[in-house]
């Protein structure tokens, strides 16, 4: 069963056919664009898939990086303590940098702005960097991802919970299956693969979950 913060594809049909002049709004984390906000000053490694999608003249791309806003860059790693996205957002978790620093109220704040930038741009779907404390969608630590045994633990980020309690969808750059009827929605020489899966759909995610 497709998890509620992705799309569907009977959804990603639905959409009107995008073209310059009236495009599909989509939100991305702003590493997918090569802006170097990842913690540690890049971007995060190059991500073809999301470069291709921002490449079309029918596609209106609005970037954020909510850990950049509150926390500049290069920052420190930060992860979730003590449960998921919404728990942080719910006032039930924290988020604790690699020094033990808490970040919990400025990302709060940052996945507001976040969400209201995506709003006032009529965004429907987001598609976030994964396993961020920030922007993972269908899986992120469990507390350090520095500690020796680390864990992983289904569930968004602060940002990605934000966005989804709007209502806005969020797909993972490892939602192969998802991110494939979307750019067949988009370019309709594309032809989706018959074989790829969601990330929740994978051996490993099952495996690991089980």
């Amino acid at each position: 069963m497709t998890p509620q913060h992705l799309p569907s594809g009977s959804f990603i049909a639905s959409l009107p056919d995008p073209t310059p002049e009236n495009p599909l709004v989509l939100m991305f984390s702003a590493c997918f664009s090569g802006t170097l906000c990842g913690y540690d000053g890049t971007s995060n490694g190059t991500h073809p898939t999301m470069k291709q999608l921002m490449s079309y003249p029918n596609v209106k791309c609005v970037l954020f990086c909510p850990e950049d806003y509150s926390f500049g860059t290069p920052r420190e790693l930060c992860d979730i303590h003590g449960g998921n996205g919404f728990d942080v957002l719910d006032g039930k978790a924290k988020v604790l940098t690699e020094t033990n620093k808490d970040w919990t109220e400025l990302l709060v704040l940052a996945a507001q702005k976040m969400t209201e930038k995506a709003i006032e741009n009529n965004v429907q779907i987001a598609i976030l960097m994964e396993i961020s404390a920030s922007c993972g969608s269908q899986v992120i630590f469990e507390g350090s991802r520095l500690s020796e045994n680390k864990v992983y633990q289904k569930g968004p980020g602060v940002a990605a919970a934000a966005l989804i309690r709007k209502g806005i969808f969020v797909i993972s750059p490892r939602d192969y299956k998802t991110l494939s009827l979307l750019l067949s929605k988009i370019d309709s020489d594309f032809i989706p693969p018959s074989a790829v899966k969601d990330h929740h759909e994978t051996e490993w995610y099952m495996e690991y979950f089980s």
